[in-house]
């Protein structure tokens, strides 16, 4: 783990600007800071358009650039991170355009809602105070403000969360998401035992698996509940990306090199514990992922980290009204044309919500859709905000666009090769809980489906109150779904986050009815 030394400097300059500021609006506001945000508004702003950068986070980088807090003093936070100097230096580039003062950052601050049209779009976010930003970033007090932003044109690129499949137990202390064993490694530099057991399927277990071995864990098995021959029948795919096969192959030298064991086609199938989780019970799988009886093994742990994949977050988008459709995974992704534009005018989209491909596919894309916006802001006649006329950027290199088909090419393979079979349910008892936050176990949802006629996942939904709960659904969605017979569905919802209902009140009437918070209007489960 990285040593620690006397607190950084923070790279970039995290106090909240106003975007209340002035009267012009932003030539682009993008959502998110993750690895497409961010190269898609440093890029944008080196190609002439004014920039508002949101982000929830308090430092930009998303899920997968993750900081340690100022206050652990981790003195090389790199060396937890893959990839790290692509993200080095576009920070460095955000710095730079925020002193020249082409780029708005606003760290902290949770878009609930986009609204308007092209070219008049209002973004209602929710400024929320962290330990790493001044209180201001919030109220004077520390709570929660209201923010508003307008611009000419909005890029998403709000990233993915971890898709969980249930189990018996997985409900115990100490069973955690793989993406959250390796935040918590990243951000607070701690283990979420010493004995871990890494499980789910996809690429990611691999490298949870490393780095929590490095990190000082005894990580007795990775268990993947898919097969790697999944990808003999994506051989081009393959070979046109050798980077990616080196990088396969460092993760398997890493599991050697700690004595880490790898079991394809298995699946974590119950975990056992009483104040937390103690050991797991590890099954064969056949084809189609349902358990072969007799093939159960004990694993004795302390810790679970288990994920099977991620799934984009739509939910800014779909309100919006935005085309989506299924990836080889199964999971919903928006729909883009060449130029990462979604079906909506004046909208793009780049990274994970597209379908989840990786930090390296993300940059590419949100580069891409900088260069198609900033062609489009500043076509014939038009300049970006506040600017002088100048000449139109050119479009984009053409090296950007054969990198995303590559890796774009990759990502299928991925999802392919990692896609849940239909007979994981099987590992499921009718009294294992499926929604956690309103403990509807499976039987409930069997029974709605089986007895009461449900064919969809939001009959099952209504029948039953899965995905009611706080999460809102996106722990528990796909295995609703799954047990629905169908295939997830995109989420739908005026709201993307919580929000406290003085912010809606105070709204004008106007924008609280484009936001679908007038009165009367539907709210969904919020």
């Amino acid at each position: 783990m990285p040593t620690s030394a006397s607190d950084p400097d923070p790279a970039v300059d995290t106090r909240p600007a106003d975007p209340a500021a002035g009267t012009r609006p932003a030539d682009l506001a993008v959502v998110g800071a993750g690895p497409a945000g961010l190269a898609a508004a440093v890029t944008a702003a080196g190609l002439g358009l004014r920039v508002t950068l949101l982000d929830a986070a308090a430092r930009p980088g998303g899920q997968f650039y993750r900081h340690p807090a100022p206050g652990l003093g981790a003195a090389r936070p790199e060396a937890l991170h893959h990839g790290w100097p692509a993200f080095a230096a576009r920070e460095t580039a955000l710095r730079a355009h925020q002193t020249a003062g082409r780029i708005t950052y606003l760290p902290g601050h949770h878009v609930w809602s986009v609204t308007g049209a092209a070219p008049h779009w209002t973004l209602h976010a929710v400024a929320t105070p962290y330990d790493t930003t001044p209180a201001d970033a919030g109220g004077a007090d520390g709570t929660e403000r209201p923010a508003t932003v307008h611009a000419r044109a909005v890029l998403l690129a709000t990233g993915a969360y971890e898709r969980q499949l249930p189990f018996p137990g997985w409900t115990l202390p100490g069973v955690v998401g793989a993406g959250g064993a390796q935040a918590m490694l990243k951000a607070g530099l701690v283990l979420p035992g010493r004995r871990v057991v890494v499980a789910g399927s996809g690429p990611l277990l691999l490298a949870v698996a490393g780095s929590l071995a490095a990190a000082g864990a005894r990580v007795p098995a990775v268990v993947e509940a898919a097969a790697y021959t999944g990808y003999a029948g994506r051989l081009p795919a393959l070979l046109r990306n050798p980077a990616k096969l080196a990088e396969g192959a460092q993760y398997g030298s890493a599991l050697l090199r700690h004595h880490v064991r790898l079991l394809t086609r298995h699946a974590v199938t119950e975990a056992h514990g009483t104040d937390r989780v103690e050991a797991v019970t590890v099954t064969r799988l056949d084809r189609d992922w349902r358990p072969v009886p007799g093939t159960g093994r004990r694993i004795p742990c302390d810790a679970l980290a288990v994920g099977h994949g991620l799934v984009p977050q739509l939910e800014l988008a779909t309100a919006l009204g935005c085309a989506t459709h299924h990836t080889a995974d199964g999971t919903p992704a928006l729909t883009l044309d060449d130029r990462q534009r979604t079906s909506v005018p004046g909208l793009w989209s780049a990274g994970e919500t597209g379908g989840i491909g990786g930090a390296e596919l993300a940059l590419t894309e949100g580069e891409l859709a900088a260069h198609a916006i900033a062609r489009e802001l500043l076509g014939p006649g038009t300049t970006a905000t506040g600017s002088a006329p100048g000449a139109r950027p050119a479009p984009a290199p053409a090296a950007l666009v054969r990198r995303r088909a590559r890796l774009r090419a990759f990502a299928g393979a991925m999802a392919a090769a990692h896609r849940p079979g239909t007979g994981w349910t099987g590992w499921l008892g009718d009294d294992t809980h499926v929604c956690r936050c309103e403990e509807v176990p499976a039987g409930r949802i069997r029974e709605a489906v089986g007895e009461l006629g449900a064919r969809d996942a939001r009959t099952v939904k209504l029948l039953t109150r899965a995905g009611m709960g706080w999460c809102q659904g996106r722990m528990c969605g796909p295995a609703v779904a799954a047990l629905a017979g169908e295939d997830q569905a995109p989420d739908r919802r005026p709201l993307s986050c919580p929000v406290p209902l003085r912010h809606l009140a105070a709204l004008p009437a106007d924008d609280a009815a484009e936001a679908g918070t007038a009165p009367g209007a539907p709210h969904g489960s919020h």
